[in-house]
């Protein structure tokens, strides 16, 4: 019997793998959870490390086996994605519980072997999609239940990331909302259409990408690296309503009762303060104990991942050939 089938006995023993922005905020997060013992930070950048000790506080490891021998139950994986399949089947053979940043790894076919690794060993694996754990998701979410779902768009616009430079913004941005829209509508993508451009990046920093999905929901995503300030925001039509959310400032807004005049009434919908990592943290660390299904399966990571793939491979005719497009792998 693994420690974490005797339920909340003693608490949970959790590392992180990176220390950079996000594996250092992983840390933090982690280190102020009642039930968790945050086992450390690994990465092999001693700049890094410090920060971390600087910031949380924690021990930290100059290599993942040196974590690994300290003996957490759990791991959340910050790391660089060309690292995530490595990485993880590395906890998944010590039989040690695992959450995966976004996306889940390079390509579709390493993907599928983390989630296969996890579904041999019987151990849990989550996908961080934080996205799905902002509160103004959560309302939206809550909104659309029991809805007949019509059309979703999506904007997740910004500058330039100065720390992003193997990845386009598909593979950066777009893959949070392609999980939405999967999430949402609890249906597949089976239409791709993306218009993809170049204009001042490597890769691509433009994407406009349309769907269909299997339930016959339209969906749109416009996001970019060519806006000098940050915006998220989502609608979603329905037969009965529409609902309007801002991402960053988490305020949502149904319409609902139209009339043939053109009247309609308008609410502000409740959303909660949770941090969305939090959340997120909590419920992977939730799953661990409880056995149950993890919020975002592997399965869920590689869907939406594949998707991404797809819109980076679109043959020249879906909407726009692309400008340029990216490879079959995520580099990273």
């Amino acid at each position: 019997m693994s420690s974490t089938d005797k339920g909340d006995a003693r608490s949970l023993r959790v590392g992180v793998v990176g220390a950079g922005v996000m594996g250092t905020n992983h840390a933090r997060v982690l280190a102020g959870l009642p039930g968790v013992e945050l086992v450390g930070i690994a990465d092999p950048l001693q700049a890094h490390r410090t920060r971390a000790v600087e910031i949380v506080g924690c021990p930290t490891f100059k290599t993942l086996e040196e974590m690994l021998d300290a003996g957490p139950d759990a791991v959340t994986i910050a790391a660089p994605t060309h690292l995530h399949r490595d990485v993880a089947l590395a906890c998944i053979a010590r039989k040690i519980h695992v959450l995966v940043e976004k996306p889940i790894a390079s390509s579709v076919e390493e993907g599928n072997e983390i989630v296969n690794a996890a579904r041999a060993a019987g151990v849990t694996l989550m996908v961080g999609h934080v996205e799905r754990f902002n509160p103004a998701v959560a309302a939206i979410k809550q909104a659309i239940k029991d809805e007949e779902i019509l059309s979703i768009a999506i904007t997740r616009v910004g500058p330039f990331p100065p720390r992003m430079s193997n990845v386009g913004v598909v593979i950066d941005l777009a893959v949070h909302d392609i999980d939405l829209i999967r999430w949402f509508t609890e249906s597949d993508i089976v239409d791709v259409q993306p218009q993809l451009a170049s204009a001042v990046a490597e890769r691509e920093d433009i994407a406009l990408l349309q769907f269909r999905t299997a339930s016959g929901v339209l969906a749109h995503i416009n996001t970019n690296w060519l806006t000098p300030f940050k915006a998220r925001s989502v609608t979603v039509a329905t037969r009965g309503k529409y609902i309007q959310g801002d991402l960053l400032t988490r305020q949502v807004t149904e319409c609902f009762g139209f009339q043939r005049d053109g009247s309609y009434s308008m609410r502000h919908l409740s959303v909660g303060h949770d941090e969305p990592l939090r959340a997120e943290l909590v419920s992977f660390l939730d799953a661990v104990r409880s056995g149950n299904a993890p919020a975002v399966t592997g399965d869920e990571g590689v869907a939406s991942l594949e998707i991404a793939i797809k819109c980076l491979e679109a043959p020249a005719g879906a909407i726009a050939a692309p400008l340029r497009k990216g490879p079959r792998a995520v580099a990273s």
